[in-house]
Formats: structure tokens, C-alpha cells, sequence
């Protein structure tokens, strides 16, 4: 099995970006902000409170001395970063007052610190809600412009697996959009072909997964993945995608020969994409536990800076990994 993390780690440290991490309170946040500086996967910026962020580094015994600091509330740019982000969202009834009151929140700061070009992307959700870490993002940094949502992706490594590249996939959507359309489907699978080929230098292979395979089944649901894998196909011919394919039929290579003998992808998918966030959630954690797999993610894909969500129960390592894919994310 390949060490995927490895890869990432390789390339986040050519990279030379620059991560913020906004939950600089938190012990697991400075010791990760330390380990992440020491293997030079990134330069750390911590925002947060001067003194709660000495007090968690003394709790963890984290050497934060390499790190930038930024307190919002003693910044010199507070003035300017108020006035700006009250420009953006002054359509939905921003004033200065209200915005002096968010802006001076950690991840509204990191995420206007992002999008000024003041670092390159942001890791946060250790002790916050996801809904948290994603408005800030998509307040101020927004979607891609080629982009038509946010959505969510796992790579998962599966030990001594002879599916998809040699044990890793690309799950998605399995922590955000809880049931796309057709059209948000697409979007989906387009993303995360990139994803695959971008941040993982895996050439992707997409399905589209659904309870039938070519249409052996009729049903609605049926009906939505078949013209998700239309529009994908008529968007971005030049990605390796089909569907609709039955999860067995996706990875078994004798089984897509019998079932779908005329698709690139039946036999081959290392690239999965559920018809909603039930399968998804389900889907990934059934292989985490099951396959012993590891799960990288709920990593955020389609906005314009990387910002990348956390589990409130994520460790240090976990914070180091997701702080490395950001790191490479901001490279695409």
C-alpha cells in the first residue's frame, strides 16, 4: 500500500505555504502548530487571544517560538479588515458595529487574512462546529470561480486492498452536502477527479454509485446519478467517469466486466461518489471500521482558498495531516 501521507507531506513541504490555525486556545492546536514547523510542512500562523494561546502552549509543553502570533483585538489591521468585510456584506445588512463585533472572531480573521493573500489557507473545527469553520469561508473567501459549491471529500486507505489505487479512494460527498441534485452531483464528481489527480498525483477514475448499474433499475433515484453522470460527462469529457455503477460492479473488475462491460471506469473506480450524505457517512465509516481503513477528512474542496474543517474529537496528528492537504491545496 502506498504511504499516501507521505506524498502529501513531501509535497506540502516543497509547497513552503503558510497555515493558520485559528484555535490557537486549544492544547491540541499549539502542539500540532509545533510539530507542524518542526517537520517544515508549513509556516504556522496561530490567531487567537495573546494570552490564552501562552496558556495552552504551557499546558501542552508546546514550543510555539516558531510560529507568527496574532492577537485580532491588538492588530493594526482591525480598522481595515472591519471596513472591508463590511464592503462584502453590506447586501446583507452589515454594518461597522456589527462587523467590529465578528471580525475579531478567530476564524472570520484567519479566513479575511486568507483571502488578502496574508496566508494561504486555514485548519479549524477542533473545538468548533463545522457550520462555524464554513461561514466564515464561504463569507469571505467564497467558492472557485469555476465552482458551483463546497463539498466534501475523505481519502481513505484500506490495508491490503486490491480496489481502487492500491487502496486509496477518494470519498465524496460524505460530510456536507446531505442530498445533491443532479447538477450538484456533477459538480461533485468534477471536483473530486481534481482532487485525486491534485492533491494525490493518482490519475482518478470516477463512479457514480447508486443501487443499479445501467440502468437495471428504474427508479427516481436511479434516474438522478444517470443525469449527474450526463452532465459531468458533457462538462469534463476529458475526466474518466461513469455511471451509474453499483458499488460492486465500481471496484470488482470481473463483476464490471459482467455488469458494465463496455465502461473505463467499471473494475477500476478509485474515485466514489455517493448519490447522498446518508450513503456517503455510511459508506466511509462502515470502511474505516470494518477495513481497519484510515480516513483523512471531512476535507473541504471548491472554495477559493483551501479552509478545512476538523472533528471535535480529531487529535494533534490529526490536525498536523489536514494541515498538510490544506498546504497542498493551495498549490491548485
Amino acid at each position: 500500500m502506498p504511504n499516501v501521507m507521505e506524498t502529501v507531506y513531501a509535497r506540502a513541504k516543497a509547497a513552503a505555504k503558510t497555515i493558520i490555525l485559528p484555535e490557537a486556545d486549544d492544547v491540541r492546536t499549539v502542539t500540532a502548530a509545533e510539530d507542524i514547523v518542526k517537520k517544515g510542512l508549513a509556516k504556522v500562523i496561530l490567531v487567537n487571544d495573546t494570552d490564552a494561546i501562552a496558556k495552552a502552549a504551557k499546558e501542552a509543553g508546546a514550543d510555539i517560538s516558531g510560529c507568527e502570533i496574532v492577537d485580532p483585538n491588538k492588530s493594526d489591521k482591525k480598522d481595515e479588515y472591519i471596513a472591508e468585510f463590511t464592503e462584502m456584506r453590506k447586501h446583507k445588512g452589515m454594518t461597522e458595529e456589527k462587523a467590529a463585533k465578528i471580525i475579531v472572531d478567530p476564524l472570520h480573521w484567519g479566513c479575511m487574512m486568507v483571502h488578502k493573500g496574508e496566508a494561504d489557507g486555514q485548519v479549524s473545527g477542533a473545538t468548533h462546529s463545522t457550520a462555524d469553520t464554513i461561514r466564515p469561508a464561504l463569507q469571505i473567501i467564497k467558492t472557485a470561480p469555476d465552482c458551483k459549491l463546497v463539498s466534501a471529500f475523505f481519502v481513505m486507505i484500506v490495508p491490503n486492498c486490491e480496489y481502487g489505487a492500491d487502496g486509496v479512494f477518494i470519498y465524496a460527498d460524505s460530510g456536507l452536502n446531505p442530498n445533491p441534485n443532479a447538477d450538484e452531483l456533477a459538480e461533485i464528481a468534477i471536483q473530486s477527479a481534481t482532487t485525486m489527480d491534485k492533491l494525490l498525483g493518482i490519475d482518478p477514475k470516477v463512479a457514480m454509485l447508486c443501487f443499479s448499474t445501467m440502468g437495471s433499475a428504474k427508479n427516481e433515484l436511479v434516474d438522478k446519478v444517470a443525469e449527474a453522470t450526463r452532465i459531468a460527462k458533457e462538462r469534463r469529457p476529458d475526466i474518466c467517469l461513469d455511471g451509474e455503477l453499483q458499488a460492486d460492479a465500481a471496484l470488482v473488475e470481473a463483476i464490471g466486466k459482467s455488469k458494465a462491460p463496455n465502461s473505463p471506469v467499471a473494475g477500476k473506480a478509485n474515485v466514489l461518489i455517493f448519490p447522498d450524505l446518508n450513503a456517503g457517512n455510511i459508506g466511509y465509516k462502515l470502511t474505516e471500521r470494518l477495513a481497519k481503513a484510515e480516513a483523512y477528512g471531512p476535507v473541504l474542496q471548491g472554495l477559493r482558498k483551501p479552509v478545512n474543517d476538523l472533528s471535535r474529537g480529531c487529535k494533534a496528528s490529526d490536525i498536523v495531516n489536514v494541515a498538510a492537504i490544506t498546504a497542498v491545496q493551495a498549490t491548485y
